[in-house]
């Protein structure tokens, strides 16, 4: 195999893995938005009846009998998602407060800045039900 034929190839594979990775970021980064973005209140209850109707192939009347238990079920997951998200914050403000200590004052004010970027970013992309993130300021 000659010099050029070989860099050829290599170049080559390099463009698809390149490719690859680039078709992965996308996908990923529109799927995850679907599944862990934030949704409007009732979010959850919609999809639920959209994909009930379609797979059961309901009725109009099926449908109005089953809406108030299908909205009742999406409030509850409503709820759980907003309280899983607050356990989620609090457990990291928690360790950053236990981290805090063991840091540089120069690494402590690092912590506090991505601390207010992570708020800043979850304000801004906040929607629904929940509350905003709590002060995870190392004290």
């Amino acid at each position: 195999m000659n010099s050029a034929l070989k860099w050829k190839l290599i170049a080559g594979f390099v463009l698809v893995f390149l490719a690859g990775g680039a078709t992965g970021v996308f996908i990923s980064a529109t799927t995850a938005h679907y599944f862990f973005g934030a949704h409007h209140h009732g979010f959850a209850a919609q999809a639920m009846k959209n994909r009930l109707q379609w797979q059961l192939k309901l009725t109009d009347e099926q449908m109005a009998k089953i809406s108030p238990i299908v909205e009742k079920t999406g409030a509850k997951l409503e709820e759980i998602r907003g309280d899983t998200g607050r356990r989620v914050r609090d457990t990291i403000a928690e360790s950053h407060r236990e981290i805090a200590p063991l840091l540089t004052p120069e690494q402590q004010q690092r912590l506090k800045q991505m601390e207010e970027r992570h708020r800043r970013w979850f304000q801004h992309h906040r929607r629904g039900p929940f509350t905003p993130a709590p002060e995870m300021s190392p004290e």
